[in-house]
């Protein structure tokens, strides 16, 4: 075991998780304790993610060491089954930071912003220190961070009274929005609802994007009309016609009619679509430069941070206007022609045109053909007219293809689960 006989715990969430051989098996999400009768609740795990966001249970007794970069386990068999709580278990991070405690002695309010788990002289890893800020004034945080013992506090157990995430926010900062999505489905619907309610608009919307079509649609519920449509407005035009299309009509036009006319466009275009076919699953957004635009603006463009990797993989060129639907379709430019060319270069002189587009109405089955045997990550979309309304990326078309609760982690899980409980 490490050298270290006191590790505070939010400081460790987050970090990787390797095996004896050197291998990543994870990163720490948590930790488990079970209150005692007496004295400080004894931590008995570690709560790890691994890849296709599946937890598991890793029992302290199999951690080798707990250093500042990372978790090392010991030899030993790892139980694959997705970790579920115990009743009466406590799971630290989540149930306890931001948690409103008070001080024993003084019976003034504080706030945890982290907590310590210590060994002991038989081995034993207990929750034994608090980091904790007391309230002054009106119940403002203005006290300073100080560490008490367990015993200091009341109110650490129990249902526990939350008026706050700062802390949780904090752990859940630097995850992937995927990541973060993932962590949103084991926290309860309160924390849930708070970490929605929290989360600025950019970054709620990516997060709703990697969520279950059930909990994107509780949380946009749980949030007011105007903010709900202030989100649509940040999502991807496609994944909120997807979000609306699940909700009952009179509630789409209630949201779309808050949104910004011009966000709320292509919006309705889409949902205007047949569902299953290359316009519904379109994004309306690709990457389209006129034909006199040159390779220089052209790479700036593709290298615009907010770009799925799939739709900057080309850029579109078209007649004016530049906005779907757009002027005559002209055809496509790959990236890597595009690194080829000196940047004065324009990109009318080097479109492929060889690549059909497909029509609006184009079923899944027939886009899944031609992107597979062209090798293509993405495909344009033209109306009758010949103009570019948008284009069908493979990300699009994995999401449709594969059953429609796969971003439920329970259902990613359950098929490969081993039917041994931890503990």
């Amino acid at each position: 075991m490490t050298t270290a006989t006191r590790i505070f715990l939010a400081r460790v969430a987050s970090i990787p998780v390797f095996d004896p051989n050197g291998d990543q098996v994870g990163r720490v999400r948590d930790a488990v304790a079970r209150p005692r009768a007496a004295g400080a609740p004894r931590v008995v795990g570690l709560v790890a993610e691994m890849p296709m966001r599946r937890r598991i249970f890793l029992p302290i007794g199999r951690v080798d060491a707990i250093e500042p970069e990372a978790v090392v386990l010991g030899t030993g068999t790892l139980n694959l089954r997705r970790f579920e709580k115990r009743q009466g278990e406590l799971l630290v991070l989540e149930q306890l930071l931001d948690r409103r405690v008070t001080v024993v002695a003084t019976d003034a309010a504080a706030a945890v912003a982290d907590v310590a788990m210590e060994l002991d002289r038989a081995g034993n890893w207990s929750l034994t220190r608090v980091a904790i800020r007391e309230y002054t004034g009106r119940l403002t945080r203005r006290g300073q961070l100080r560490q008490v013992a367990w015993s200091e506090l009341r109110g650490l157990t129990g249902v526990g009274d939350h008026h706050g995430i700062a802390g949780l926010l904090a752990v859940l900062h630097d995850l992937r929005p995927a990541d973060l999505a993932n962590a949103l489905q084991d926290l309860s619907e309160k924390r849930r609802f708070e970490v929605a309610e929290a989360l600025d608009d950019e970054r709620l919307a990516d997060v709703l994007e990697e969520l279950p079509e059930q909990d994107q649609i509780e949380i946009l519920a749980a949030l007011a009309p105007e903010r709900a449509a202030d989100i649509l407005e940040e999502m991807n035009p496609d994944d909120a016609a997807d979000l609306l299309a699940e909700l009952p009509q009179g509630e789409q036009e209630a949201l779309l009619d808050l949104m910004e006319p011009d966000e709320a466009q292509p919006v309705r275009q889409l949902l205007a679509y047949t569902e299953g076919t290359a316009g519904s699953v379109m994004t309306s957004e690709p990457v389209i430069l006129a034909p006199d635009a040159t390779v220089a603006e052209a790479l700036a463009r593709i290298r615009e941070p907010q770009l799925a990797p799939a739709v900057a993989a080309q850029v579109f060129v078209a007649r004016p206007p530049m906005a779907t639907p757009t002027g005559r379709y002209l055809g496509v430019v790959f990236f890597q022609r595009l690194l080829r060319e000196p940047p004065s270069a324009l990109v009318g002189g080097m479109i492929d045109s060889d690549l059909d587009p497909l029509l609006p109405s184009a079923p899944l089955g027939e886009i899944t053909q031609r992107m597979a045997t062209y090798n293509l990550v993405a495909m344009p979309v033209v109306d009758e007219k010949d103009r570019l309304v948008g284009a069908v990326t493979v990300d699009d078309v994995l999401d449709h293809l594969l059953p429609r609760d796969w971003r439920d982690r329970d259902s990613v899980v359950a098929s490969s689960d081993l039917g041994v409980s931890h503990g």
